[in-house]
Order: structure tokens, then C-alpha cells, then sequence
């Protein structure tokens, strides 16, 4: 067993200027012309915020996200989500998505940011944001994170505390089926982000029966996107009983948030299928896949786009970098993987 490799922030510098983070990328090269967007500066937070040491740069990378984030806001709380090249925002204020994950980077930030003005900063923000619901499960769902994570440092904030409650009693039950206890009728997009949530809500709200939940649907996910010993994930365009495996493309995202879940339930369960889960999630970034191609550019540190079943999608844009780096930081600090 070797050391999985360590988080590397060098491609992520590269697509970042002082407005924000660049969405898309042509192989390695940035494409500042394509703009930026809300849910990617969101997920810049969360790694930024989780380095326990970081590097200056790195620090600066959260301050940049925390800035965006606040511009993004309305008065209201709710999130633009597209910024064109020119820093001018293109849509209207929603509480979709980008409104959730907002709210998971900035209570990343609130409880583990490395300076004081980012946590006071990220507080304030989610404080405006937790006025609002999201009108989906993911959207809630993302939000639900969010307020766990300012509930670690923070158990009586009352914002986070409803909100959290509030995504909780929105939780759907499982399905009828055994065979498909997912509670939808087909498996989407971030899927294990529901386990996660039911995790992190049962654990902060001492509910067990939904921490359980959770942790039993998580099982479920992680066995059903596994084959022949690695992961073979969701395809982008969701998948349901009965449909042929492998399928394609299979999106970096997905396994990030397995990686998340895994992570989370081994904070309340020493069940060894968690750790494993992690260094899964690793190995299919490093070639144990469908297609038994490394996802990951070792020279600049950047994510591939997209498993495709004819190979890598080589371009190297903030959504998979994100979700490479997302997942080694959690095995740099539970797991080892095969050399």
C-alpha cells in the first residue's frame, strides 16, 4: 500500500483570476472567454476551507470564492449563478442549486476557514442565505451540508438549526422495492449527496433513524456502482432499474460526492466498507474504472472531464479539478491506496 497522491492546487491556481475561477478548459488551458459560475466557486470553498494548513495561494483561493459568493447573493438570499468574462452576472437570483452549495461552501468556511474575516464573512452570508428553501431535494440537500458543517463549531445557531430541520423532514423515505430502495425513481445527478445529508442531519439533529437511513442507503449506492472491485458510476444522464452497466459518461462529480458520503459515514460509523469507499473513489481517478483510463493529469494537477467509452475527456475544466482534489483530501487523511 502507497500513500494516495496529495491534493494538488496548481491547475486550480492556473484557471483562477480575481474575479473568480473559469469554468472550462481545453486540455490544460484555461478559457477565461466561457466565464465563471456559482456552483464551481461554492466547491472552490469547500476545498479551499478544508486545507488544514493551506498555502498562501490557497488562502487567497478562499477569499476570492468567499468575494464571488457575496456578489452572487441577493438581498434576499438567494444565488445568481453564471458571470460572464466581463464580471457581469447573466441570469436572475434563484434558490436552486447554486443556492445549496453556496450555503455548503460557506459553512465549510464559517467552521474551518483559515482566518477570521473569511468565517465572520461566510457566517454573515449564510445567515441571509438560510432565509430562503430551496424548492428541491439536491438543492436542500447541499444546503443541508452547509448548516451541519457551522453546527460543528456552532451546535445553538438557530439558522443553521432550522434549515437543518427543515431538510430533514424533507428527506424522502426509501422505496418500496428491495431491490431499489432508492428513493427516487431513477438515480440522478450528485446521488450520494441524499445519503450524506441524511448523515449529517441525523447526526446534528441526534435523530438516529435518520443517521441510519442514511448510512443504509449510502451501503446500497456505493454496492450498486460497483463492478467487478471499482467504482462505475452514474452516467450524466441518470440510470434506473435494469439499465445496462457500464454506461457513459461517467462525470468525476460523481465520484466526489461518493468520496464526500464515504467520508462523512466514517465519522459516525467504523464500518470498514467507508475507507474503502475513499480509496475506490481514488483508484477510479488513477485508472481503476470502466475504462481502465488514469482521470487525472499528474504534470498539472487537473481533473479529466468525463469517462467517456471511448476514453478521457482531456480537458481539464474547475468542475472535475474540483472533484479530483475534493477526493484526495479525503484519503490524504483516511486511506491508503494500491501503488
Amino acid at each position: 500500500m502507497s500513500a494516495a497522491p496529495l491534493p494538488r492546487f496548481d491547475h486550480l491556481l492556473r484557471m483562477t483570476d480575481h474575479l473568480g475561477t473559469f469554468e472550462h478548459a481545453e486540455f490544460a488551458t484555461p478559457r477565461p472567454e466561457h466565464g465563471y459560475c456559482t456552483d464551481d466557486m461554492a466547491r472552490v470553498l469547500v476545498v479551499a476551507a478544508r486545507e488544514p494548513h493551506p498555502e498562501p495561494e490557497v488562502a487567497h483561493l478562499a477569499e476570492i470564492a468567499v468575494r464571488f459568493l457575496r456578489s452572487a447573493q441577493d438581498l434576499d438570499g438567494s444565488y445568481r449563478n453564471r458571470m460572464d468574462a466581463r464580471g457581469r452576472w447573466e441570469d436572475r437570483a434563484t434558490t436552486d442549486d447554486c443556492w445549496g452549495r453556496s450555503i455548503w461552501g460557506l459553512g465549510t468556511a464559517a467552521a474551518h476557514g483559515a482566518d477570521d474575516w473569511t468565517r465572520r464573512t461566510a457566517t454573515a452570508q449564510l445567515e441571509r442565505a438560510t432565509r430562503r428553501r430551496g424548492p428541491s431535494i439536491r438543492s436542500m440537500a447541499f444546503a443541508a451540508l452547509g448548516a451541519a458543517e457551522l453546527l460543528s463549531v456552532r451546535p445553538d445557531h438557530p439558522a443553521a438549526l432550522d434549515l437543518l430541520a427543515d431538510a430533514a423532514d424533507r428527506f424522502p423515505p426509501p422505496g418500496a422495492d428491495p431491490h431499489w430502495p432508492w428513493p427516487e425513481a431513477r438515480l440522478a445527478y450528485a446521488n450520494a449527496l441524499l445519503p450524506e445529508a441524511m448523515i449529517a442531519a441525523g447526526a446534528a439533529l441526534d435523530r438516529p433513524e435518520l443517521r441510519q437511513r442514511g448510512l443504509d442507503l449510502l451501503a446500497w449506492l456505493l454496492d450498486h456502482e460497483t463492478t467487478d472491485g471499482h467504482l462505475s458510476v452514474t452516467p450524466a444522464g441518470g440510470s434506473g432499474p435494469g439499465d445496462a452497466r457500464p454506461a457513459f459518461d461517467q462525470q468525476p462529480i460523481e465520484v466526489a460526492a461518493l468520496a464526500d458520503a464515504c467520508a462523512r459515514a466514517a465519522t459516525v460509523d467504523d464500518d470498514p466498507r467507508w475507507r474503502a469507499g475513499i480509496a475506490a473513489a481514488v483508484a477510479w481517478f488513477l485508472g481503476e474504472n470502466d475504462g481502465n483510463h488514469p482521470m487525472w493529469d499528474p504534470a498539472t494537477g487537473g481533473g479529466f472531464d468525463g469517462l467517456l467509452a471511448t476514453g478521457p475527456n482531456r480537458n481539464q475544466g474547475a468542475e472535475s479539478t474540483l472533484a479530483l482534489i475534493s477526493t484526495l483530501q479525503h484519503a490524504r487523511h483516511l486511506v491508503a491506496v494500491p501503488a
